[in-house]
């Protein structure tokens, strides 16, 4: 069994997913320009699963490559709404269109972790959530975006599950913590038979 593991994030979120599964986690900044990297990915037609998986894998491998003989795990999240990716807002103002977008509409929510060691995956997981915003109004929408933390949100994103975002919603199908951003579902399992 696995219990230590490096996490290739400076997500505080996978942190405490991690630490709540029981296991032992160093943290290390995989130190890559991921917006480049997306914006990459979405010129060469990439799915919005496949962004999250590259950059998950891009990560890992990263930190892997330093520490040959630890297992790694990178994870990342793409938000998609009629096909289409949508990042992290850069502002209040890009985080109000985007609540707007998703007004009363269902999106998906790709959370994948990549797994590496010595410097290569071996293996990698996903989770396509659904999730539906109610039905908001405009005042419902100014108060949240009024509410809502500028440093949080530059982390991760206009609504945060784990800080008030739940209200936000009608419907949240699949696993919690995949929505925070890890599907330990698939990941803790693999972990616990890792040798």
């Amino acid at each position: 069994m696995t219990n230590k593991v490096i996490l290739a994030s400076s997500s505080g979120i996978r942190l405490k997913i991690l630490k709540d599964n029981d296991f032992e986690v160093l943290q290390e900044r995989p130190g890559i320009d991921e917006e480049e990297i997306k914006n990459a990915l979405i010129q060469s037609n990439a799915t919005c699963l496949q962004i999250a998986k590259n950059l998950a894998e891009l990560k890992a491998n990263r930190i892997s490559s330093k520490f040959p003989s630890e297992v790694v795990i990178g994870a990342d999240q793409v938000m998609e709404l009629n096909g289409k990716n949508y990042s992290k807002p850069k502002d209040k103002k890009e985080a109000k269109e985007i609540l707007n977008l998703l007004n009363n509409n269902k999106h998906f929510l790709h959370s994948a972790v990549c797994v590496s060691r010595g410097g290569s995956m071996i293996s990698n997981f996903h989770e396509s959530c659904k999730l539906k915003v109610k039905n908001l109004s405009k005042k419902d929408i100014d108060e949240y975006i009024e509410r809502l933390d500028l440093e949080k949100m530059l982390k991760y994103g206009v609504y945060q599950i784990e800080a008030g975002g739940l209200e936000l919603f009608e419907e949240i199908h699949d696993d919690m913590e995949a929505i925070m951003g890890l599907p330990m579902k698939q990941l803790k399992p693999y972990l616990q038979n890792l040798k």
